[in-house]
């Protein structure tokens, strides 16, 4: 985020989107990693409902975020592959703005949904959660009452949408991939190199999110190691996998974390 910022790669759409959806890994993580770390130190294993509720919307927030930023960012490759010549009466930053405040109405609605589907339902007891943090389907399982038809709507919501938005963004890039045979070999070199970065975390996210959404509310042992690649090691590797592969990204860093330390270095003496 620091090194797009001050830098001049925070005037190209993809990166402007790239130093976004960085933000969202930091918060989206936020608020699984610091209640897991604890309770993997403490015996006792406790959050109010209050909390509950608010890592629960918090969590499928950023969620979704992420979900419309990688779709923002497909978008721009698409353009900028498909419709060259269009790419910057398409891609300005009025129209960047706009996808940026569309993800953040979507992943709102997409956690309120969720939210206010688990809020109202009554928990008799015992209060005990199969899962690290509070999600929708290990509380549909607590509620004392049936919620066939809430797992049904939390399938639309959370399965269906993920495989449909996966499905566009794989369909997207197939187009790239098609579009690529009229440039030279080193464009296509440095297009491949980009769009699979992308490809890799949209696979790594999406893949786990529609195992765990698609199906009826089940708790399977399987359930939390999917469930850990999208709250954690995705976001985690995320600036890894968008920075090792990427020219323009190492250099950035390179540029601003060598000036700032020949700057510190400057006042010290």
């Amino acid at each position: 985020m620091i090194s797009i910022t001050f830098s001049q790669l925070t005037n190209q759409p993809m990166y402007f989107f790239l130093s976004y959806l960085a933000l969202s890994d930091l918060f989206y993580t936020s608020t699984v990693t610091p209640k897991l770390m604890t309770d993997l130190l403490t015996e006792r294993k406790i959050i109010s409902y209050k909390n509950c509720m608010t890592q629960l919307f918090t969590t499928h927030f950023f969620g979704g975020f992420e979900v419309f930023i990688l779709t923002g960012m497909a978008y721009d490759r698409y353009v900028a592959i498909c419709k060259p010549l269009h790419y910057a009466i398409i891609i300005n930053r009025q129209r960047c703005n706009s996808i940026l405040l569309a993800s953040g109405a979507g992943g709102l609605l997409h956690s309120l949904g969720l939210f206010l589907l688990t809020i109202f339902l009554p928990f008799c007891g015992p209060n005990e959660i199969d899962h690290y943090f509070c999600d929708v389907y290990p509380l549909l399982k607590l509620a004392c009452t049936k919620t066939d038809k809430i797992s049904f709507l939390v399938i639309a919501n959370s399965g269906l949408m993920g495989m449909l938005i996966f499905v566009v963004l794989m369909a997207s890039y197939v187009m790239i991939m098609y579009n690529l045979r009229a440039y030279s070999a080193e464009s296509r070199h440095k297009v491949l190199s980009t769009c699979s970065s992308h490809i890799t975390v949209v696979i790594l996210f999406f893949v786990p999110v529609i195992f765990i959404y698609i199906r009826p509310k089940t708790t399977l042992p399987e359930n939390k190691v999917f469930t850990l690649f999208y709250t954690i090691i995705v976001p985690m590797l995320n600036p890894l996998i968008y920075t090792l592969r990427n020219t323009e990204m190492k250099n950035a860093i390179s540029k601003v974390w060598h000036n700032k330390m020949f700057v510190e270095g400057k006042q010290m003496i």
